[in-house]
């Protein structure tokens, strides 16, 4: 028996309720509470405009995803398409799939907006960045209000070696929307053997617009401001103050406290990383809901204690996994998904192919973040450590 589609809607209408859309506005207005605005539209055009707070599940991938978008087949949902006619249809299979309380709004969008009644419109992602991203838009915990954070996101990275090199790389590629990088340092041949930002032509070249170059090469969506200057107490405040996010990778102990300090004072998150022959360690340190690098190491090691990489050498894979994880954080962040490091110490030993995970807790005894602190300005950080 054949059947048109007017057939389909009846059958449809007389198990899915229909609303108005000024009904759909009070409820709105009255607060949803444990509704859900189901737009069953292409994704075409859900990016035009939608709903807001509206899920986004199209028609033909309704059965697929739904379960996932809304798990509770109690859930009371209003469906919408762009005329009534879409979501109609959907509102029969939702209830055919087993959930309890299906609308469907009629007019759909196109009566909606033409009422006058409000609507968003998400970022507008232009036809490379839809293909360049295509795969961040497929995880529940990215898509595209993911991806659109990822690109309006601002993270400074300290140094442009070998921690920052990965961390920057990948930072990138993830559409990462503004990275600056902090280093006063030229490109040595010794670099090569693990600072993939660089390249044998650019020996003698600040790393700052190698890094540059490689990274815009990369992502022309990423805008890369290159500092070219040595972080300092009298710069780091400016420097930090644009930036949601610093990324330590400092080979240094003046400077870490120095960034530590002024992330505590700025109120910005620290995503930490050090490297020492084959091991390294990673964390998040966020000020007053976690422990500070202070809460760690209140005092640096004695002068010589504790030798550089150009002193003990470095497994030049090294640190592009502990820069890796530096990345994998920031993107966490960003996205404010999973569980991150903070209170948490990642270590990881390449030798004996280990990973540990040791708990962290902030000390209230701390002299920079604790309950009394007495360290509320930048000091001489060189003298702190002792090398003058």
């Amino acid at each position: 028996m054949k059947r048109s589609l007017q057939d389909v809607l009846k059958d449809a209408r007389a198990i899915v309720p229909e609303v108005s859309t000024d009904e759909v506005s009070a409820r709105i207005a009255e607060g949803l509470g444990k509704a859900v605005l189901l737009d069953v539209r292409e994704k075409e055009e859900f990016r035009e405009g939608h709903l807001p707070e509206a899920v986004s599940v199209p028609r033909g991938f309704l059965e697929i995803q739904i379960e996932t978008a809304i798990p509770d087949r109690d859930t009371p949902i209003v469906a919408y398409c762009q005329g009534g006619t879409r979501s109609l249809i959907a509102g029969r299979a939702l209830k055919e799939m087993g959930y309890t309380d299906v609308v469907s709004m009629a007019g759909g969008y196109g009566v909606w907006k033409g009422a006058g009644h409000p609507w968003t419109q998400d970022h507008q992602f232009t036809p490379d960045q839809l293909q360049r991203y295509s795969r961040h838009f497929l995880l529940p915990e990215v898509g595209e209000e993911g991806q659109a954070k990822l690109l309006d996101a601002k993270v400074l990275l300290i140094g442009a070696g070998g921690l920052g090199s990965p961390t920057a790389y990948y930072l990138a590629a993830a559409g990462v929307g503004t990275i600056g990088i902090v280093d006063d340092d030229t490109v040595d041949r010794s670099n090569l053997q693990r600072q993939i930002l660089h390249t044998e032509e650019r020996v003698g070249m600040p790393k700052v617009e190698s890094a540059q170059l490689t990274l815009q090469g990369l992502n022309p969506d990423v805008k890369v401001v290159p500092y070219q200057e040595r972080i300092s107490s009298e710069n780091v405040m400016s420097l930090f103050a644009d930036y949601d996010i610093i990324v330590d990778g400092c080979d240094n102990f003046p400077t870490r406290y120095l960034v530590n300090d002024a992330c505590v004072f700025l109120n910005k998150t620290n995503v930490h990383g050090s490297i020492f022959q084959f091991e390294g360690q990673t964390t998040v340190f966020k000020p007053h809901e976690g422990p500070c690098y202070r809460c760690l190491f209140p005092e640096p090691p004695p002068p010589g204690a504790a030798p550089s990489c150009a002193e003990a050498g470095v497994l030049g894979v090294l640190p592009g996994l502990i820069g890796c994880i530096q990345a994998v954080e920031t993107v966490k962040l960003i996205l404010g998904a999973g569980r991150g490091l903070m209170g948490r110490l990642l270590h990881l030993d390449t030798l004996a192919m280990e990973i540990n995970t040791m708990k962290l807790r902030r000390d209230p005894e701390c002299p920079v973040c604790g309950e009394s602190p007495t360290i509320t300005e930048l000091i001489d950080y060189e003298e702190f450590c002792g090398l003058h």
